[in-house]
């Protein structure tokens, strides 16, 4: 009995378990919580960020904060989606979700935090603590192809392009050109890290 045991062979994890806390040099991943709506909130709300997002409506309120949150913090679902705190701030959310069978990365950052490095640090982080629950999945995301400053945290991380393709914004009402790329570990681990 011992002998079969010992022969088994070992698999990957199918999820990668809970949403997991994560501390970069300046900031803190954690799960959400229902008080970040009124953070989420303000900003969805601001059209300059809601544009560069496919699902998110305009205009975007506490109310709709609240029905996301209610679904991810649930726990129905294998997703990690990570509030990006700042000095205790929520500043943004970075999310590796589910769809279709496949892991995507999606997130957004507060307009008055862009250009910083905030969200190159947030993904960096995430994509480094997923990779290690799940080294054999490969990610899929991708940015509007007018949005470079998305394009360029993607390509820092190692992602591929693979493709364009029109999708429709709810923000902005209408088909928008969608930039996809995808993500191996082989892809994560053989890239040039960004000083």
């Amino acid at each position: 009995m011992s002998a079969m045991l010992a022969e088994r062979p070992v698999t990957a994890p199918t999820m990668p378990g809970p949403c997991p806390v994560i501390e970069t040099q300046r900031l803190v991943l954690r799960p959400h919580r229902m008080q970040d709506a009124d953070a989420i909130a303000n900003s969805l709300g601001d059209f300059a960020v809601a544009r560069m997002l496919t699902r998110v409506p305009v205009p975007y309120d506490r109310e709709d904060g609240r029905d996301w949150l209610n679904m991810v913090t649930a726990g129905l679902k294998p997703d990690w989606h990570f509030a990006i705190t700042l000095d205790g701030v929520h500043v943004g959310v970075v999310s590796l979700e589910v769809r279709h069978g496949l892991w995507h990365l999606g997130y957004w950052l507060n307009r008055f935090y862009w250009g910083k490095g905030i969200m190159s640090e947030a993904v960096e982080a995430a994509l480094e603590r997923f990779f290690r629950r799940m080294p054999g999945v490969e990610i899929a995301s991708g940015a509007f192809a007018d949005n470079p400053a998305s394009l360029r945290v993607l390509e820092g991380r190692g992602f591929r392009i693979i493709g364009v393709r029109d999708v429709y914004s709810k923000a902005r009402g209408q088909m928008v050109p969608l930039v996809e790329t995808r993500l191996s570990l082989t892809d994560f681990s053989g890239r040039r890290r960004e000083a």
